[in-house]
């Protein structure tokens, strides 16, 4: 299964940019959004900004990420 995670732009060069989701940091490009600013809300999928989406949404999307995490109920470690 492929998600796209809406994230903020924190940091943007060129089409370079470092983004930000619920504290997790990382990497993506933003070749298919050329007039993406900084401080924009856009999805990332596959390292690429590929829409912008509001700020309503993601916090929707991020509520629900935040869900599934708590839902999990895997052990960190293996019992053997």
């Amino acid at each position: 299964m492929c998600l796209a995670i809406p994230a903020r732009i924190v940091e943007l060069e060129g089409d370079r940019a470092v983004v930000d989701a619920m504290g997790n940091r990382w990497k993506a490009k933003t070749t298919l959004l050329p007039h993406a600013r900084l401080g924009d809300l856009v999805l990332i999928h596959a390292g690429f900004a590929i829409s912008q989406v509001d700020e309503e949404e993601a916090k929707k999307t991020w509520q629900l990420i935040a869900q599934i995490y708590e839902f999990d109920d895997t052990p960190n470690k293996v019992s053997g």
